[in-house]
């Protein structure tokens, strides 16, 4: 069975870092794209990050780039979303997805099909 288990989230003081892990299970992630997505109360889930399934290509929303590092080790079938100089406005659940696609989609969620539980990320003082 398909899973994805992000874990990482936590609460954070502003300017300060979290790393967030994806970690597959019950399918090899060496032919998957992954993305990282999140959603704040009351907003639409949105686009954080993408890499593709060989991690030579990756994308960034406007709001994260400088900050934000997506990164991924195959071997331990797991992404990583390393995220520096945190602001309240990132506070949201992060999710990970995979996409099974030949090609690089854009870093939209409905591009991608397989989905974890989410992990929370809160940035406040």
């Amino acid at each position: 069975q398909l899973q994805l288990v992000e874990s990482g989230g936590s609460l954070v003081q502003p300017g300060g870092s979290l790393r967030l892990s994806c970690a597959a299970s019950g399918f090899t992630l060496d032919y998957y794209a992954i993305g990282w997505f999140r959603q704040a109360p009351g907003k639409e889930r949105e686009g954080v990050s993408c890499i593709s399934n060989s991690g030579g290509s990756t994308n960034y929303a406007d709001s994260v780039k400088g900050r934000f590092t997506i990164s991924r080790d195959n071997a331990r079938n797991t992404v990583y979303l390393q995220m520096n100089s945190l602001k309240p406005e990132d506070t949201a659940v992060y999710y990970c997805a995979a996409d099974g696609a030949l090609v690089f989609r854009p870093c939209v969620p409905d591009e991608y099909e397989h989905w974890g539980q989410g992990t929370q990320v809160t940035v406040s003082s």
